[in-house]
């Protein structure tokens, strides 16, 4: 499913137009950059946690070359799918 077909499918539900649901959805995905932004963490119960995460530099190998090269520390945001989400899926 890509964000067009979400749109879609958010407007149907919702009984609204297919701009309300695009509105709708980027005012969530907003909130959820702004809430890992903020503290680090967002908990959406029964769907899952969003964090972040610093992960360590590292060596890494250039696959053209071979040659060894430095991979930069940096933040990456995890997810960690609750029961509901889990249940659904399998």
């Amino acid at each position: 499913m890509n964000k067009a077909e979400l749109i879609t499918k958010i407007a149907g539900e919702a009984e609204v137009s297919k701009a309300m649901a695009e509105k709708l959805l980027n005012a969530t995905l907003a909130g959820i950059r702004e809430g890992l932004t903020g503290d680090g963490n967002l908990t959406l119960v029964g769907f899952g946690t969003f964090s972040v995460v610093k992960r360590a530099a590292r060596k890494g190998r250039n696959p053209q070359t071979g040659k060894t090269i430095k991979i930069p520390a940096k933040k990456v945001v995890k997810f960690k799918p609750g029961k509901n989400l889990k249940d659904a899926v399998n």
